[in-house]
């Protein structure tokens, strides 16, 4: 018989955002949570039940933090799996699987496990450098990305004619043909040990134009009911064939003709799932929790309408932070912030979120023009 929840230690690699409300969820259940993060001013700092300072690449660092605890977990890729590994097989639990973090860790291996098991995806070619990348330009307009160190809107860029191919990576990646879709969405699923499965519905997405970040979201997304049901089972498989047991967000596009392709996924909380700390009875935190576990995965039903606007930094702005327009934003009923404790802002970068839910649709989507066009992070 395994031991009660709340009598076992779970050690967390990465101390940012997704880690700090990972923690907030995990104190409705009375779970002490450890924490291994390279800043030691990191937002989980002063929330875990203890916050160790080391690099989650450095094998021995990660390997001597997570030996005295009963479960291991993520809530950033860049990890050490080597260690993950040494870990798993003397007896840790290691969730989301190390092999499952170094196919991900990878995006040339994330696209060939897709062809490999028949999930749709955009057609693409391996490359190892810029020549390689230079060598396709018959294949332009395409999307050039890094095989690893991308993360957050880096190591992805759009190559749209032969002027562009001067700046692509010299280093070993892809390139995959330019989608023509009509709208990104994102799925996200859960796993726990008994292999039950549970998504939440699909979250709408919409990009930053220069960030490469997400910049707001609305769920459930203007979707035909037949693109929803696809997409939910192509999550569904992805986490499945993986035999992967935890969270999975799988991002995807809706092409022109109501088809669906899976861009990449994450093997952890994500950005599009923020918005279910208010908007669906069972967060996509406490689901994290629930599948690394081995617990009943909770009901992931939408109770409203909701939108989540990140908060970015200013362009133009560094320093400590200052949030200009809160007073207006939190007079809007239905709104609620997140700040992620972070002191010091820069452009673009994540400070928090907010989340609005309101029955009527239209009305959201005017709170969230507001949201954007008030709440402003800068400096002093």
């Amino acid at each position: 018989m395994s031991k009660p929840i709340q009598s076992q230690k779970l050690g967390i690699l990465g101390g940012g955002q997704l880690g700090r409300m990972l923690i907030q969820s995990a104190m409705d259940f009375n779970i002490d949570v450890h924490v291994l993060d390279p800043d030691e001013n990191a937002p989980c700092k002063d929330l875990a039940t203890s916050f160790t300072v080391g690099k989650l690449t450095e094998h021995d660092i990660v390997y001597d933090f997570a030996r005295s605890y009963d479960i291991i977990s993520i809530e950033i890729e860049n990890v050490n799996t080597q260690a993950l590994k040494k870990l798993a097989a003397e007896g840790v639990k290691v969730y989301p699987q190390p092999e499952v973090i170094e196919l991900i860790q990878n995006k040339v291996k994330q696209k060939q496990f897709y062809a490999a098991n028949n999930i749709p995806t955009a057609a693409f070619e391996v490359t190892q450098s810029k020549e390689d990348v230079i060598r396709k330009k018959a294949s332009l307009p395409m999307v050039n990305k890094l095989a690893t160190e991308g993360y957050d809107g880096r190591g992805v860029q759009i190559l749209r004619e032969v002027t562009d191919l001067d700046k692509a990576f010299d280093a070993p990646g892809l390139v995959e043909a330019l989608v023509d879709f009509k709208t990104e969405i994102a799925v996200i699923v859960a796993r726990n040990e008994k292999g039950e499965v549970t998504a939440f519905p699909a979250v709408e997405m919409a990009f930053h134009p220069t960030a490469n970040l997400v910049e707001y979201l609305f769920a459930p997304a203007n979707i035909s009911e037949e693109v929803r049901k696809k997409a939910k089972a192509i999550a569904i498989e992805v986490i499945d064939k993986l035999q992967m047991t935890g969270l999975l967000a799988v991002e995807m596009f809706v092409t022109k003709e109501d088809g669906v392709l899976v861009n990449e996924v994450a093997p952890r909380p994500h950005n599009s799932g923020h918005q279910t700390i208010e908007a669906n009875i069972t967060s996509q935190y406490e689901q994290h929790l629930r599948s690394i576990f081995n617990l009943p995965l909770g009901d992931t039903k939408q109770i409203l309408p909701t939108a989540m606007v990140n908060l970015l930094g200013e362009e133009g702005y560094t320093g400590e932070a200052i949030y200009e327009g809160m007073d207006q934003v939190m007079a809007l009923a239905g709104v609620h912030v997140h700040l992620y404790g972070k002191k010091l802002t820069k452009p673009f970068r994540k400070m928090g979120h907010v989340t609005i839910v309101d029955e009527d649709i239209v009305r959201l989507k005017e709170k969230v023009q507001f949201v954007k066009q008030t709440l402003k992070v800068i400096a002093s």
